[in-house]
């Protein structure tokens, strides 16, 4: 798998940093492609990703399961029609290892650096625990919902109770009677909220922002469906079709055809208006925003726990984090005994924890001082030989993140194969390709919902560093192809290199 020559750093092919679906993916389509000389490094015992932290109470996805897997690898027994975290981890885990990519991971391995080296064309790779490897290519997949995001609220280290984010959930601490404060109204806190809502003392979440909720059109699949679809296959792809479809629909909704706007809006008041009864209370719960501008949620059961005995729902700002409790705007203090945040995740600063060094000793972090950007959401000038899995601008409103991560990794598995037959020579984007391609996505991102309010689809400068305008299938056309003359071909010498490549055309810019 690698190898050591003489002293110094151990030698591969391809590092991938993470194990989730980007880096299982990534790994799958390397050994597809004949490629077994690569090495994926994961921080934790055990490979998943999101998948493998959240297991808060109620966790799951609000893609259907049938959507919510590879396109070679559709699992013909999900429980239920949206599956659960255990579910959708032990898929991964299975997947994994039906194709050997388990072989290849390196667990308890967390990546501080990354070098590249222009005198040998290769990256330096460094790990906490002081490994050092030399790859031919990078491919970090750390994803964007990797790191919990704590509020910067005055106070937050003084509480003297119970607390911890909904991503890294203390089950060793017991709700049972407890008075309870959830801080955060994402897409992690409606699912906790009601499965720990019966069992607490008293139940106080504090929102500062209403959700957009539609209702989730979740059951149990009966044994029929797993029958059907294992006579006949076709019958499970023309599912996953019709999933897809209505995805791609939403998708487009929100980045271009805003005339099909109200008709999502309508059922979200719908929904409000028969889960909440009370004016009041409603009122508190109806977004000021334009929907789509933040993620739309899916829940059934979140808006009834909110009118339940014993739970109040807190609007005010927090001011301060108390001994305990959390005091408000106005003064008051809520005492709570164990606080629980839902706060979401640090994902505008990519690959923040990792110190990336390019050409010429230039941080990522420099490249990226106004926010993330890269050709394709794959690869950075300046950073040869580095791709990224679910990298800036690839993020979905609607639709699954796997079918785009099956495009990257393709994408990439094209370059990786290109490197591997020409050994001590790296590719760089070329700026100008870099700049057109992010030119076309910010002046198309400029016309949709998501520039209308604030989100963590948008960073502190106004720009939307997350999200991809278009459609899923767009961006498996624009990736399916590697165009060598995207890229400047250096040498190990550092020279311009004239190794003899067959330039493959890609597919025009879409119109806009």
């Amino acid at each position: 798998m690698t190898a050591r020559s003489g002293p110094g750093p151990e030698r591969t092919t391809a590092v991938i940093i993470g194990a989730g679906f980007g880096g299982v993916a990534m790994g799958i389509e390397l050994r597809r492609a004949g490629v077994h000389d690569f090495v994926i490094l994961e921080r934790a015992p055990d490979l998943g990703g999101v998948w493998r932290d959240n297991t808060y109470p109620g966790a799951g996805c609000d893609v259907p399961s049938p959507l919510y897997s590879f396109s070679f690898e559709r699992h013909q027994r999900w429980p239920r029609r949206y599956a659960q975290q255990r579910d959708i981890h032990a898929y991964l885990d299975r997947v994994a290892r039906k194709h050997g990519v388990v072989d290849h991971v390196r667990f308890q391995r967390e990546v501080v650096a990354a070098t590249f080296d222009e005198s040998t064309a290769r990256w330096r790779v460094r790990t906490a625990t002081g490994e050092e490897l030399s790859a031919a290519v990078l491919i970090p997949a750390v994803g964007q919902l990797s790191r919990p995001a704590y509020p910067a609220i005055p106070g937050i280290d003084s509480f003297r109770g119970a607390a911890f984010h909904s991503a890294r959930w203390d089950h060793d601490v017991d709700l049972t009677g407890r008075r309870v404060a959830v801080i955060g109204t994402g897409a992690s806190a409606i699912q906790f909220v009601p499965e720990i809502q019966p069992r607490v003392g008293r139940l106080t979440v504090f929102q500062r922002s209403a959700p957009y909720i539609l209702p989730k059109r979740d059951h149990d699949y009966a044994s029929w469906p797993h029958r059907a679809f294992q006579v006949l296959p076709p019958l499970q792809a023309l599912d996953r079709l019709g999933f897809w479809l209505y995805a791609e629909f939403a998708q487009q909704c929100l980045a271009k055809w805003q005339g099909f706007v109200p008709l999502f809006r309508w059922q979200t008041t719908r929904h409000l208006r028969a889960a909440v009864p009370d004016p009041a209370l409603r009122a508190r719960l109806t977004p000021d925003y334009e929907i789509g501008c933040k993620r739309v949620l899916f829940s059934n059961d979140y808006l009834p726990a909110l009118t339940r005995a014993g739970v109040e729902l807190v609007t005010e700002p927090i001011t301060e984090i108390a001994p305990t409790g959390v005091r408000t705007a106005g003064g008051t203090e809520h005492p709570a005994d164990v606080i629980i945040y839902g706060t979401g995740f640090a994902t505008l600063d990519l690959l923040g924890p990792v110190e990336i060094t390019g050409l010429g000793g230039r941080r990522l972090s420099a490249a990226w001082h106004a926010g993330a950007r890269a050709h394709l959401g794959i690869t950075v000038p300046g950073f040869p030989n580095m791709f990224l899995m679910y990298g800036p601008n690839t993020n979905l409103g609607g639709g699954s993140i796997i079918h785009v991560l099956e495009s990257q990794a393709r994408y990439i598995r094209q370059a990786v194969r290109r490197l591997v037959a020409h050994p001590g020579h790296y590719l760089d984007v070329r700026t100008e390709v870099e700049r057109r391609w992010d030119d076309e996505v910010q002046r198309r991102l400029a016309r949709s919902v998501w520039t209308r309010c604030r989100s963590w689809y948008r960073n502190e400068h106004g720009r939307v560093v997350a999200n991809w305008p278009g459609r899923t299938g767009e961006y498996r056309r624009r990736t399916r192809r590697f165009d060598v003359t995207d890229y400047r071909i250096g040498a190990a010498s550092g020279s311009t290199s004239d190794v003899d490549v067959v330039p493959e055309r890609s597919p025009k810019l879409d119109a806009v």
